[in-house]
C-alpha cells in the first residue's frame, strides 16, 4: 500500500458491491486530504446505508472522518436486527423503488405497510419517503447515496421470495398475514356474501364463506383456487420470523 493510500477492509457481506477484481482483497484507495472516509469507500462500492460501522486504525470513526493516507479501514456490515430510527414501538413503514414490484406484493401479502408505484423517478421516491418517514428499499446504489434520503436499505437477492426472506431477518418484522390488499396496500375489512354477491361469480360463492375488502380500494378478496401459493409465501414468512425471536 501507497503511503498516501487507504487501505479499506470490506467484509464478506459487502464483497458483492466491490469489482470483481477486488473482491476478496483489501482495497486500496488514494487519500488526498479532503475525501471523508465515507466517500472513499462508497467510491470503492459498498453504499453507506449498507455499512454497520467505520474502524480507522482500531478506532471508531463516522462518515465524515477525513484520512490523510497510511490509514487501515475496517468496513464493518449492518448488525441484525437493525434498529431504524423512529420505529422503536411501532412496526415499520417501507417504499420500495420500481423495480420490486413483486416483492411488495409480498410484503402487503403478510401485512407490511408497503408503498409502491410503477412510474416514480428517484427524486420522487426519495421525496415520500422522507415525507412519509418509510424505509426506502432498492437494488439502485446510486439511489441509496443520495445525501437527503433519510433512511433506505438495499434489497438483497434476485428472487422476490428470497428478497422477503432476508427483510424479515434483517429488520425482524413483525407479521400481519391476509390484512393488506396486495394491490394498493390498503387495509382489508371482512365483508359479508351479501355485500360481495354482485361482484364475485356464482360459483364462488358456493364454495366460500369467507369475504373481505379493501378500506381504499374495494377490492374484494377471498381464498380462491390460487390460495396454496400464497398460504406457502405466509408460511415460509412465519417460519422465519419464529427463527430468529
Amino acid at each position: 500500500m501507497n503511503r498516501s493510500d487507504v487501505l479499506l477492509q470490506i467484509p464478506a457481506e459487502l464483497q458483492q458491491f466491490l469489482p470483481p477484481r477486488l473482491r476478496g482483497l483489501p482495497v486500496s484507495i488514494p487519500a488526498d486530504g479532503d475525501s471523508t472516509i465515507g466517500h472513499l469507500v462508497e467510491s470503492a462500492g459498498p453504499p453507506l446505508p449498507e455499512v454497520g460501522g467505520l474502524l480507522v486504525n482500531g478506532r471508531e470513526v463516522g462518515p465524515g472522518h477525513r484520512p490523510v493516507g497510511g490509514e487501515v479501514v475496517d468496513v464493518l456490515p449492518i448488525r441484525r436486527p437493525q434498529a431504524i430510527p423512529e420505529y422503536a414501538d411501532t412496526p415499520p413503514r417501507f417504499l420500495l423503488d420500481v423495480h420490486l414490484g413483486a416483492l411488495a406484493r409480498r410484503m402487503r401479502l403478510v401485512g407490511i405497510d408497503t408503498a409502491y408505484h410503477n412510474d416514480c423517478d428517484d427524486p420522487t421516491l426519495v421525496i415520500q419517503a422522507n415525507a412519509e418517514r418509510r424505509v426506502l428499499l432498492t437494488q439502485d446504489r446510486g439511489l441509496l447515496r443520495r445525501k437527503n434520503l433519510w433512511f433506505g436499505a438495499y434489497v438483497y437477492g434476485i428472487r422476490a421470495d428470497g428478497q422477503l426472506d432476508d427483510l424479515l431477518r434483517r429488520f425482524a418484522l413483525p407479521l400481519a398475514p391476509w390484512t393488506r390488499c396486495t394491490a394498493c396496500n390498503g387495509e382489508l375489512r371482512a365483508a359479508t356474501r351479501e355485500e360481495v354477491e354482485s361482484e364475485v361469480e356464482a360459483g364462488t360463492l358456493d364454495k366460500v364463506d369467507s369475504f373481505a375488502r379493501c378500506r381504499a380500494c374495494d377490492r374484494v378478496y377471498w381464498h380462491g383456487a390460487h390460495g396454496g401459493h400464497l398460504d406457502a409465501i405466509v408460511e415460509a414468512a412465519r417460519r422465519t420470523v419464529a427463527s430468529i425471536r
